[in-house]
């Protein structure tokens, strides 16, 4: 049985900044290195496939290679999205950008739900906090690449198709957030539904963060600068993390 990182605010900002450097890479790879949405999804699924083949023929988990897992899904569901809203339903099928926000969030919320099916169906002893098997491990980055699909087509549903932008988009999700947070210290909801609730929500938020940092409605930081930036705070939180579990030792 593999157990993920332990689960604490260290855990919860590095899925974050995870998440936001995730959407700014994606375009990184898609736009500014110019493979296009399509070029940068396969080379990112690629990576993501070798680097969790790797991660669940491993006997132990370890905690690096989860964090990159993590963050190539949170790319590869950046390009993915894209991919879908804006080459699949706009240029090949002729919706506008928004609606093709729209479907995909619907796609997407159906996919995840399936997955949840398929893992229940498998195991229901397999889960968060008693340990994943192979077969429910394999379940489980599934439903992460997936979840993080559905925060960038989500995140851009709220800046797009609405009128919060991506800072009044990325504010009322981090709303939602602290709503599940108090969840957890205020009831006794099941804990594996509030982990994935709150997985779900860091995705549009880093989606929206990200966008926020990079585009010219935000602080057009660009898609180069915000990655770096993203990148030294994700090594940042990663040494406190370390420093405070030795300090506790």
């Amino acid at each position: 049985m593999k157990h993920l990182p332990q689960i604490n605010l260290f855990y919860w900002a590095l899925i974050i900044s995870a998440n936001t450097m995730g959407e700014t890479a994606g375009d990184l790879i898609s736009q500014t290195f110019n493979l296009g949405y399509d070029g940068g999804t396969i080379a990112l699924i690629a990576l993501f496939l070798i680097a969790l083949a790797i991660s669940i023929c491993s006997k132990t988990q370890k905690p690096l290679l989860y964090w990159i897992v993590i963050t190539l899904a949170s790319t590869a569901g950046t390009t993915i999205s894209d991919f879908i809203s804006r080459s699949f339903f706009h240029l090949q099928l002729g919706f506008t950008e928004n609606q093709g926000y729209t479907f995909e969030t619907m796609i997407l919320i159906v996919a995840l739900l399936f997955t949840f099916s398929i893992w229940k169906y498998h195991s229901t002893a397999n889960t968060i906090e008693n340990g994943l098997n192979k077969r429910t491990e394999f379940l489980y980055w599934i439903a992460i690449l997936t979840s993080s699909t559905l925060g960038t087509a989500f995140g851009d549903l709220l800046a797009h198709n609405t009128s919060l932008g991506f800072d009044g988009g990325t504010l009322l999700l981090l709303l939602f957030l602290a709503v599940v947070v108090g969840l957890v210290y205020l009831t006794k909801t099941s804990r594996e539904l509030l982990y994935w609730l709150a997985i779900i929500l860091t995705h549009p938020i880093g989606a929206t963060m990200g966008d926020y940092l990079t585009k010219p409605e935000g602080m057009n930081f660009g898609n180069i600068k915000a990655s770096l930036l993203l990148a030294a705070v994700f090594i940042v939180v990663i040494a406190t993390g370390q420093l405070t579990k030795k300090q506790i030792a």
